[in-house]
């Protein structure tokens, strides 16, 4: 309503009047009928006949349009369509919310191996409208110059920041080849145990490895790849690497201590020991030629797959072995044995290109069953949970195990001495390397219990001049004792049905006597005393909880198993990253940059430490 209402009242004998609330005098209201009423005479009215009172309109004419206006302005703001205009209005590309939304497709593409043109793709750019039509996408060569390079820093800061103050880091390595590119990768990867006793790994390298792979370009990498992460030699307790000769003249080059991957000499003894057998190797070759027969025939797959549906099977596919993984072939006649039955009917009616014999079918199980305890150690030693405290305990055990004689030893009796003498023979370093003694001392799970008397010695020798050591900060003018103690003579025995878990128990039972240590009379000798004296704790436990939970007990021992135990026992690690290189390098990829390919490696694998933390 107009403020000069406040000086007027409207007729009551005629609306189409105002009387003067001053002079009593009825004034026009500017016209006849209501939609033709003003103010502009009653303004007029006291602006000639009553100055004064003008003046008083002014004042609140003036206030009123002023909260008008705010009223107004106020409501065009929360209004519809200001909302529909301001959703309209691309961020600026320097906004804390673009670059936000950038920052996570970015980390889309490293976590989940998609390749910069997804940002080009029509349905991911509809995407990405639909859930914020405000953003505007930038292109794939901003993403792979800019936005790559600036979260590899970031991921890069947060690993260095892990890595300072850690003493003593273990390391995997290993070397891939490309098959869709002439493209060679060199890894390094590293494994500590930090103060809350907790296991962490980080990957420090996959970078571009041209040229010859000899031990001194190996060397020579390494050098550079420790001198980047400011890691000095001091602080890198082992590095685990594959068995090929110029690994190992590579690290000696390199000056830093070195052990063979596990599962690689695992590899090796079952290989030599089994599969090199000429009735077995017969056996296999058989087998592949069987599961070759239905993976490359649609019709013969078909055919089996209703073979099976009609003897009730689940329908299965036959699995095909890669010559270079000995458990490959062990799951490919594992599978040709559960499809026993089915292939039995379709060779009945349909021709296969070889067939096993009956005593061939026996063997074929007789050698799984030799080659499960193998089976299962080569999982557990590939966990991440697995350690060079294992080690030794697992060759013990698989040793007693195959010193037993069974009822399935037929046909393979040959092939299982064999295969004792290919473990004797490829894990000699388990009975003479330090770092496997200490690891297994110093994990409360094995102690000593799985060393005989003069090892059991040897070993209590090496853990208390390591404490010593450690406890004096003294590292370099003493080294580990590396007196090779007497291997334990293993009993043989006529009972079968064994397991590898039962070899375990059953050396740990023939320990039940705990031996007196002489001579131990330091703060530290009571420790390495009052620590071997107690039983060890389940297999299944965790040894960092054990070390967390008596650190204050043994607090020199303590120290040592962050450090012995932090080493892995194979070099799994480095196999599985590249793995995920397999998965950036691909046919679709195949012209990536290798400085490219290890930054996204590096973000993908170290990503999430930043955002557990987060």
């Amino acid at each position: 309503m107009s403020a000069v209402w406040s000086f007027f009242t409207v007729s009551i004998e005629d609306t189409r009047k105002a009387v003067c609330n001053t002079c009593k005098v009825e004034v026009m209201r500017g016209g006849c009928r209501v939609k033709s009423f003003n103010t502009t005479n009653l303004i007029c009215h006291l602006k000639n006949r009553h100055p004064e009172v003008h003046k008083q309109w002014q004042e609140a004419n003036a206030t009123n349009v002023s909260q008008k206006a705010k009223t107004t302005a106020a409501a065009a703001v929360g209004s519809p369509i200001q909302q529909v205009l301001d959703q309209t209005k691309k961020f600026a590309k320097d906004s804390a919310k673009a670059r936000s939304i950038t920052n996570k497709v970015m980390e889309m593409i490293a976590l989940d191996d998609q390749p910069f043109s997804i940002v080009e793709d029509r349905g991911f750019r509809r995407l990405m409208e639909h859930i914020e039509p405000r953003y505007s996408l930038p292109s794939r060569r901003y993403f792979s110059d800019v936005s790559l390079p600036a979260l590899h820093e970031v991921v890069a800061t947060h690993i260095h920041k892990l890595l300072d103050n850690v003493t003593d880091i273990s390391f995997t390595t290993d070397i891939w080849s490309s098959d869709v590119s002439q493209m060679s990768m060199l890894s390094l990867t590293a494994q500590w145990i930090d103060e809350n006793f907790e296991m962490k790994r980080a990957v420090l390298h996959a970078q571009e490895f041209a040229g010859s792979h000899t031990g001194a370009a190996i060397a020579s990498a390494f050098d550079s790849m420790f001198a980047q992460w400011k890691i000095k030699k001091d602080n890198v307790h082992v590095v685990l690497r594959d068995n090929a000769r110029n690994m190992q003249k590579a690290m000696d080059e390199c000056g830093v201590k070195s052990l063979g991957c596990m599962a690689h000499t695992l590899q090796l003894a079952v290989h030599n020991g089994v599969l090199s057998q000429r009735s077995i190797s017969d056996c296999v070759a058989i087998g592949r030629k069987i599961v070759g027969h239905f993976r490359h025939s649609q019709l013969a797959t078909s055919r089996l797959r209703i073979i099976q549906q009609e003897l009730g099977m689940k329908p299965k596919m036959l699995q095909q072995d890669v010559t270079t993984r000995w458990n490959s072939t062990f799951y490919m006649m594992k599978s040709l044995l559960d499809q026993k039955r089915a292939l039995g009917v379709y060779g009945a009616d349909h021709e296969l290109p070889a067939c096993f014999s009956a005593y061939q079918w026996g063997l074929v199980e007789n050698m799984t069953t030799l080659l499960t305890p193998f089976e299962q150690l080569t999982r557990e030693i590939s966990s991440h949970l697995a350690t060079a405290a294992d080690v030794s305990p697992s060759v013990v055990a698989l040793k007693r195990l195959l010193s037993k004689t069974a009822d399935t030893d037929s046909g393979v009796g040959t092939a299982k001495s064999t295969l004792l003498e290919a473990v004797n023979e490829r894990f000699g370093s388990a009975f003479s390397e330090p770092l496997y003694y200490l690891a297994t001392i110093l994990d409360p799970r094995y102690k000593d219990r799985y060393f005989d008397t003069v090892t059991k010695q040897a070993a209590v020798n090496m853990l208390q001049k390591q404490v010593d050591k450690m406890t004096h900060s003294d590292r370099t003018t003493e080294t580990p004792d590396t007196e090779e103690p007497q291997e334990k003579k293993i009993r043989t025995s006529d009972e079968g049905g064994k397991s590898l878990l039962d070899m375990y128990d059953e050396i740990l039972e023939e320990n039940l006597i705990m031996e007196q240590h002489a001579g131990l009379t330091s703060r530290t000798s009571v420790q390495v005393h009052g620590y071997l004296s107690e039983a060890p704790i389940p297999r299944n436990e965790s040894p960092l909880k054990y070390w967390k939970s008596n650190l204050s007990r043994f607090p020199a021992l303590a120290k040592a198993a962050c450090k012995y135990l932090s080493a892995p026992c194979t070099s799994v690690d480095s196999e599985r990253l590249f793995s995920a290189a397999s998965h950036i390098v691909d046919e679709k990829r195949n012209r990536i940059q290798c400085e490219k390919a290890e930054m996204l490696l590096f973000v993908k694998k170290n990503l999430p430490l930043l955002m557990k933390e987060a």
